[in-house]
């Protein structure tokens, strides 16, 4: 696996979303963080169904999210940049993901909201 891609745009399959997208079919809208503090954010984080740490050093984590029936991974790949969550979600294999990085990105953003991390 390439590490640290959660900087990279999303490639033409549908199979990917990320808050540095501008087109609209992956973009993320931003995730103001308050905290600077990592370690909240993954606490959080490792809460999605199937997550599990692969990845950790300042300021970033990735994170593996494997589906329950088909042990698909998903990589989920989270950033502290200037005050905001840098946030991407991308299928290792296939083309499409019917939606579930997009999904998963929501179901981070709502977790948040409710541990008082973001807006």
């Amino acid at each position: 696996m390439e590490r640290m891609k959660v900087d990279r745009l999303c490639g033409d399959k549908p199979n990917c979303v990320s808050t540095n997208e501008s087109r609209d079919k992956f973009s993320l809208a931003p995730y103001p963080l308050k905290t600077n503090d990592i370690g909240a954010v993954k606490e959080v984080a490792l809460t999605l169904p199937g997550a599990r740490l692969a990845e950790e050093s300042e300021g970033y984590l990735r994170i593996e999210c494997v589906s329950k029936i088909m042990r698909f991974v998903d990589d989920l790949e989270l950033k502290i940049d200037n005050g905001n969550l840098v946030v991407r979600s991308e299928s290792r294999v296939g083309y499409s993901d019917f939606g579930v990085n997009r999904k998963r990105a929501e179901t981070l953003r709502a977790a948040l909201i409710e541990a008082g991390l973001t807006e």
